[in-house]
């Protein structure tokens, strides 16, 4: 062999090794081959078709809630005195908006509007601390005393609201509050209902502790700690008891019947009671009034519900927990 064959010998043996290598790629199932490319769009199409399943099973359920509401505001478009239509019907062909009116003519409804906001506009904000102060000193606790509280929410969880109606009557009265907007909104003083304190503990316990050991090196009491780092931290389930805690004591019916009397202290529940006893069949009135009682709850839910998914802080706590 010459010396001007050798080079041109390794030459083309060094072409025949990388195509070679270039094949093995290709074949590879991490390559760019045609093999690779198929394998890589697999998983991509498994979860485009995973995607809108799932947001078919959300808007069939989205349906389910939304059909009442839309059947409830048709229904109180009808003229007054028809009952339900038999059929079903999208929308009535010549909607009755003074219907709305009416209910406030017949009845001092604007008076009774006025309380319920005085309630709510006291009991949320007091509910929204005590719950969540309550929350965030449980889940600082150390064992077995965390523990055993929990248990004692849970328990008055359990207990039902009956239960209590003569011990707080007796409570009231002592006091002088019976017959007072303050007896409804007496619950808010501790937490409105055990399943926000735990909502708030199960929020708190899932922060990194070195947040909160670091906020104590660097001399920040508990009250500071909650306010700066844990609220903070926790706006969704701050945005989901501010919904419950307002549904809570925006519907409540059974409390002003059994602690208020004087009818300028009457809420809207009590006003959309006192119509039905005026006309039970009369549905549209019936109807105007239960849309005009939902509509801020639906609305304080749309408002609040971009909080609940805000930088997937529930998706992180569910991943902890």
């Amino acid at each position: 062999m010459t010396s001007e064959q050798a080079p041109h010998g390794q030459a083309s043996a060094a072409v025949d090794g990388s195509s070679g290598a270039r094949s093995e790629i290709g074949n590879h199932p991490g390559g760019t081959g045609p093999s690779g490319e198929a394998r890589a769009r697999k998983p991509a199409g498994r979860g485009r078709v995973r995607f809108w399943l799932l947001a078919a099973v959300a808007m069939a359920v989205a349906v389910v809630f939304v059909l009442p509401l839309l059947w409830m505001v048709v229904v109180s478009l009808r003229p007054v005195g028809l009952p339900p239509p038999r059929s079903v019907e999208w929308w009535p062909q010549d909607p009755q908006w003074q219907n709305y009116a009416e209910i406030f003519r017949q009845l001092p409804m604007a008076r009774y509007l006025l309380n319920s906001v005085l309630v709510v506009a006291v009991a949320v904000p007091m509910t929204l601390l005590t719950a969540s102060l309550a929350g965030f000193a449980m889940a600082q606790l150390k064992d077995p005393w965390r523990m055993r509280l929990v248990v004692l929410t849970v328990f008055l969880l359990m207990v039902p609201p009956s239960a209590v109606w003569l011990f707080r009557y007796q409570m009231l009265s002592w006091t002088g509050l019976l017959t007072t907007l303050w007896s409804l909104i007496l619950p808010a003083f501790a937490g409105g209902s055990p399943l926000l304190v735990l909502l708030f503990y199960w929020t708190f316990r899932r922060m990194p502790a070195e947040t909160v050991e670091a906020a104590r090196l660097e001399g920040a009491d508990a009250w500071k700690t909650w306010q700066h780092i844990a609220m903070p931290m926790a706006r969704p389930t701050a945005a989901a008891a501010i919904v419950l805690s307002f549904a809570l004591f925006w519907n409540d019916f059974t409390n002003p019947v059994l602690y208020l009397y004087r009818p300028q202290t009457y809420t809207l529940p009590i006003g959309v009671q006192i119509l039905k006893q005026m006309d039970a069949t009369n549905w549209p009135l019936l109807m105007a009034g239960a849309t005009f009682m939902t509509l801020p709850v639906v609305i304080l839910f749309l408002v609040l519900q971009p909080l609940f998914l805000s930088d997937k802080s529930i998706h992180s706590l569910l991943e902890k927990g």
